[in-house]
């Protein structure tokens, strides 16, 4: 079978992802932005992570890798239909091999942030855990927005504004900052029905890009 790669068309798809990574100790990154293009350099670049880093390599042979103490290697790609440009995040386990990489860690301020969301950690069951949450600023903006739309009572603008809030994706840390919202609005004098909070579940990290003949 030749080596793959699943692209993201959907920013819920690969932010899942990081999140099914991180915890399996893929906790170091780098990240940018590719022309998508006919001349296929998205595609490029994802082989040539694989000749160096070996995203695609099966389980057992990355058990093999860190074996020999080399760092294991997955790349996240967000390439949405038609996209003229792909955002890549490149995340690895600790071990040599990568050391031409500029390599944040996940650990470290500031704080990851991609495609809109920062990675955090929050407490679930007793056991930390990673989610994704929307940026300070945002929430403040989020928030002002809000109180003006409630104070001057427009309704209408106020009820898309928390419908906006309730579709975007559903992890843990986004939705507890749209219940907060939600909430506020409430306090704020909106009597009409709250819009219902999405719930993520399991989604497919995305179609295969073929890295090897």
């Amino acid at each position: 079978m030749p080596a793959t790669t699943p692209i993201a068309r959907s920013k819920t798809a690969a932010l899942a992802r990081i999140l099914d990574c991180v915890p399996k100790g893929y906790h170091r990154y780098a990240s940018g932005t590719v022309k998508a293009g006919k001349a296929g350099k998205a595609e490029a670049l994802a082989r040539k992570f694989h000749s160096l880093y070996g995203i695609g390599c099966t389980p057992a042979q990355r058990l093999i890798r860190k074996a020999k103490g080399f760092a294991n290697a997955v790349l996240v790609m967000y390439w949405p239909n038609d996209a003229e440009s792909v955002l890549w995040l490149l995340l690895a386990t600790d071990g040599n091999g990568m050391e031409s990489e500029s390599l944040r860690t996940v650990e470290e301020r500031p704080r990851l942030s991609w495609l809109g969301y920062e990675l955090v950690r929050h407490s679930a069951h007793g056991r930390t855990a990673w989610t994704w949450r929307r940026p300070r600023q945002e929430m403040a903006e989020l928030h002002a927005l809000l109180v003006f739309q409630a104070g001057n009572r427009h309704h209408t603008a106020l009820t898309e504004t928390l419908e906006r809030i309730a579709r975007q994706p559903g992890f843990h840390g986004v939705r507890t900052q749209s219940w907060t919202l939600l909430q506020e609005a409430r306090r704020r004098g909106y009597d009409g029905p709250l819009p219902q909070l999405i719930y993520l579940q399991k989604i497919a990290h995305g179609e295969r890009l073929v890295l090897t003949p």
